[in-house]
């Protein structure tokens, strides 16, 4: 849903009370509508296209091995990501990320 830019889905897969953990953040975005306003509900100035290279996953949690390329301002950047999800209800009620190189990951993005 993310890489077709499907929005709709993606927030439909979320818990309205997620908490989603930013790469190398320590505290949570909480909350649906914070999380897409973190991400600039559309206006926002990258492009990340996600190709998932493992899932591992049970009733509770997945954990996917991303790779992922971003661009922003005609940079472009590549990492790898962990990305840990665990489900209630069928939707994702926390996330957490983690980059092979999080400060080159916050650089780019900040």
């Amino acid at each position: 849903a993310f890489n077709q830019g499907d929005f709709e889905q993606f927030a439909d897969m979320m818990a309205e009370d997620i908490n989603w953990y930013e790469i190398g953040a320590t505290d949570p975005v909480v909350g649906k509508e914070a999380v897409f306003a973190s991400m600039g509900s559309g206006g926002r100035d990258f492009e990340i296209e996600a190709e998932v290279h493992d899932v591992v996953a049970n009733d509770d949690h997945t954990l996917a091995l991303v790779s992922a390329t971003a661009t922003r301002g005609g940079a472009t950047f590549h990492y790898q990501t962990v990305e840990i999800l665990h489900f209630r209800d069928g939707k994702v009620v926390d996330r957490w990320s983690f980059a092979n190189d999080s400060q080159a990951v916050q650089e780019f993005f900040s």
